[in-house]
Parts: structure tokens; sequence; C-alpha cells
């Protein structure tokens, strides 16, 4: 008798759309068939998920894996990797490189790299600039692209896009959602003498409150007269989740694991330059305030914004060291913690993480466990505790901010279209990565 499906899932708790409960997924040809009760008899490939919760896949809409220019402290292969072993399934990439990607043999270029070399399924943003504003209406509708992203605010990277005749344009021709790194980069240089050598801490008290609030209410004015639709990257301050509340019409909300789990001055205290970031890391007030903002839905994805240097980088001297840190492989496990402890429930989790990210990014057969799409599926242990180490971390950096946590809540599979690609902390197989489609 002929097998019907490729692969079961068998007796895992699925969370999904209909709600959460013990069922089986049947897989054929790399997309969901069916979802219900199913004989063992019907499948070439049976996984048991009995006890673990069946997750969709979680996509990470922001991450930074450095190839080219930077490929010492990241790459695409090694950026993929720690992706999949932290239970992603596919990733959004930010354009800036070296070269930035700002052209369509730029993005080609990346697709190339990432194609089969990457575990994880992915796509790049189009790094929006002065010079190619006539040409994004093409660029962020090409093959591969999740859409367009602009640098407000000086990071790492040339694309800095300050003025607002410029960024007007720029809303004015795109026609897709764009992601906005907000801080007012006239105010960052006019309050540079307020950072202080070997002090860290100082780097919150220049990138400050109003330096995020002035861009983001900057931002949201122009959206609303150019009629463009955008998404605000990181909200660090209590200001912004409060601002953004009213003008959802315009405007979609990020939040990271990093701004909800560490917190000013114990941070700082704690690891030095390695919690330097931008925007930067705040104290505990703006932090019941992004957790307010996730509870009350203002927030609408968790992205990573996974920025590794190396250890060699970020133990130079502040402020000579670079902003950001490794995150995408510790996305999941650190969410499953937040989980466990009661600040969000599972089905919020997978709303931010999934269903989110399809919805905000117009993702095509991802985002959800429902018949039809991607078979992609993060399988979490909700009851596993376990220490994150540095030797767990697959990123080429090989550190985190996170080492010596213990968290309950484990990512113990990662499965991209029906295949296998992490299992009990071990990658297998060979990579696979395809780059996403939209809608």
């Amino acid at each position: 008798m002929p097998k019907t499906f490729d692969l079961i899932l068998k007796g895992g708790i699925v969370v999904n759309h209909d709600g959460v409960g013990e069922r089986d997924i049947a897989v054929r040809g790399g997309r969901i068939a069916d979802i219900g009760s199913f004989e063992q008899s019907q499948a070439q490939d049976i996984v048991n998920v009995s006890g673990l919760h069946v997750l969709p896949g979680v996509i990470d809409t922001q991450v930074h894996f450095r190839e080219p220019g930077g490929e010492h402290k990241e790459d695409l292969e090694t950026g993929g990797r720690a992706a999949a072993m932290g239970g992603v399934t596919a990733v959004f990439e930010m354009p800036n490189t070296s070269p930035a990607t700002t052209s369509e043999a730029a993005l080609a270029d990346k697709i190339s790299r990432a194609h089969h070399r990457m575990f994880c399924d992915f796509a790049f943003f189009m790094g929006g600039t002065r010079e190619n504003v006539a040409d994004l209406p093409e660029l962020e509708r090409l093959p591969g692209c999740c859409g367009v992203k602009v640098f407000m605010g000086s990071s790492t990277g040339n694309l800095l896009v300050d003025d607002e005749d410029s960024l007007e344009r720029i809303l004015t021709n795109i026609s897709r959602r764009a992601a906005f790194h907000s801080e007012d980069e006239a105010r960052l240089i006019e309050r540079k003498g307020v950072r202080r050598e070997n002090d860290p801490s100082s780097h919150t008290r220049w990138r400050d409150n109003e330096t995020a609030l002035k861009s983001t209410q900057r931002l949201v004015q122009m959206a609303h007269k150019t009629g463009a639709k955008i998404h605000v990257l990181h909200i660090s301050t209590a200001e912004e989740m409060m601002f953004l509340r009213d003008h959802k019409d315009v405007a979609t909300v990020e939040v990271t694991p990093q701004h909800l789990t560490l917190f000013t001055p114990k941070a700082y205290n704690d690891l030095g330059t390695y919690a330097q970031m931008n925007p930067p890391l705040r104290d505990r007030q703006n932090q019941r305030q992004l957790w307010w903002g996730l509870s009350a839905g203002i927030a609408d994805v968790i992205g990573s914004d996974h920025a590794p240097h190396s250890t060699e980088e970020k133990n130079q001297p502040y402020p000579n060291s670079p902003s950001g840190m490794p995150g995408v492989q510790t996305l999941v496990a650190l969410m499953l913690h937040h989980v466990n402890a009661g600040r969000l429930s599972l089905e919020r989790l997978v709303d931010l993480t999934s269903h989110g990210p399809q919805r905000v990014f117009g993702l095509a057969r991802k985002g959800r466990i429902a018949a039809g799409y991607d078979a992609d599926f993060t399988i979490v242990d909700m009851k596993a505790t376990r220490i994150i180490s540095n030797d767990w971390i697959e990123s080429k950096c090989g550190w985190t901010p996170f080492a010596g946590k213990s968290v309950k809540g484990w990512p113990r599979g990662t499965i991209i279209r029906g295949r296998r690609v992490m299992w009990d902390d071990e990658l297998i197989g060979t990579a696979g990565g395809e780059p996403l489609s939209f809608w």
C-alpha cells in the first residue's frame, strides 16, 4: 500500500489559529497536507513529538549576518546555523553590509551566497538611500526582497538617511511597508559629548529616550503625510510605546528579546561593552512599558536584531567598541522562559514570532500551521530547564550576553519545508535554505 504522506508529526501539542491541542500534522511535498489524527502506516517518516509543543516556524525579521564585508564575525552560513539551532526557520537579513544591499546586483549576490548554504530560509532588506530612491519601486519587489530598510540614526554601516526631503521621497515612492531604525541623528551629533571614555553606561545617556521619540514622531508624521506604512524597529522607550499606541493605522512595532530581558544599570555592570547596542538598553521602567505594549497588543513582532561582533572588537574601550550583540539563537529560548514566567502566553508568542511577521510583511505560505502552508515548525519543550552557554552558540562571534542564564523552555527541533534541520541541539543534514516569497 503506497504511503499517503512523507512525514507525520505524531502526538504533539499544536499551537495554531484553532487553539492549543494535541493533534497530528501530516506533510506532503514540503507543505502541510492535513491536521488531525493519522496512522503511522500512512507516512514514510514518523516523528514522535508527544509532550512537546509544535509552533509555526519562528521567523526572525531582523538579523545582521555581516556578509559580505564582515565575515570575520559572521557570515550567512554561520548565521543560518545559529538560527536553525535556536529554532528559527526563516530570517530577514539587513542591508548594512559592505557593499550595502542597495541594488539589484547586490541583492542577487546575497541570494546566490545564501542559497543552499544557509540552513534556514531567508529574505533580504533593500537599503533605502538618497541615491537609489527612484529605483526603489522596482527594487522592493525583486524576488527574495522583504522590503526597504532605512537608517534614520547612524549605526553600523553607511546607510544613514536623516534629511526629511529624502525620507519623504522614499516613503512616497515605495508601496510595501518599510522598516526603520528610528533615532534622531541631529540629536546624536549634538549630544556626543555625553559619552564618557571607558564608561559604556554613558551610551544610554547619549542615545536617550528623547533621541528615539523625536525621530519616531517625525517618522509617523511623514507616514501620515505620504500615506505610507512603516515598521518601527527595536522600540526601547516607554514614550515611543505610548505614542505608537495612537498611530497603529500607519505603524507596526518591533521589540527585541534583549530590551525585554536586560536592563540598566545591571546590564552594564555585568557585561560592560557587551551590553552596548543601538538603540541602547534602558532601565526597568522603560522595560515594564515594553511589556505593557506586548500585553496591550501594540507590539506586532519580536525580532532579535542579531548583530554580532568579535570579542576583540567588543573588548575595545568605550566608545571605540561597536554596538550590537548576537540574538537569533537565543530568541526562542528566552521568550519561552518569559512564557513560563507568566509574562505572556504561548499563543501571544506565536503571534509575535510567526503570525505577526506574515501579517506585517505579506509572507506567502509561512507563519502559520494550516493546510497548504510550508511545513515549517519550531518544536519546543516547555518543561526543559537549560543553562545558555557560549559553547552552544553557532554564531562565528562565539558569545552571547545570556551565557550562564538558566531558562525554562527550550527548542527541541527545527523543521523547514518538511526537512528536519535541527534535533536535540544537533544540526542535521546539509543546508537547504531557499529565498522567501511574498504576496
